[in-house]
């Protein structure tokens, strides 16, 4: 799994002109899924997603973590996130996973965030042509993937 964390102020997604979901400060979180994740790569990133300590402290410190300050998550499914660029200028998209495994593990990736949190998340649809605004806080983007862990 790869995933795209931002720090936000807020942020919000559109279907078909109406919001789906918003939230306040908070994350908003890009998932790639490919064939080879499972439920280890699902744990993994959940913990390391709420723990990550990118949240400034009362000194203005980045050392507090989405869930002790209350802060909110959006996640969104995005399988371009896997595209493949070494050849030609067309993208090619073969590590995704295909809808039929990937919907399982976003559905579980939903629960393990919200267990971890403590609360519900709010999400996009998966496979939807979605409309996604955000206000970067920082502006703060980490990029991370379960199959690299460093």
């Amino acid at each position: 799994m790869r995933v795209v964390i931002q720090r936000v102020s807020e942020a919000a997604v559109k279907i078909e002109g109406q919001v789906k979901a918003s939230i306040g400060n908070g994350l908003v979180v890009l998932v790639g899924i490919e064939e080879a994740d499972a439920l280890e790569d699902i744990q993994w990133l959940s913990a390391k997603i709420i723990n990550l300590r990118i949240f400034n402290d009362a000194e203005g410190v980045p050392n507090v973590s989405v869930k002790d300050c209350g802060g909110e998550i959006l996640l969104i499914s995005q399988f371009t996130l896997h595209a493949l660029t070494k050849k030609g200028n067309r993208p090619s998209y073969i590590k995704a996973a295909r809808p039929e495994q990937a919907i399982p593990l976003y559905e579980k990736f939903i629960i393990q965030l919200q267990n971890d949190l403590g609360k519900t998340i709010q999400t996009g649809t998966f496979g939807a042509d979605m409309k996604v605004s955000l206000i970067n806080d920082g502006p703060v983007t980490i990029v991370m993937d379960s199959k690299n862990r460093e």
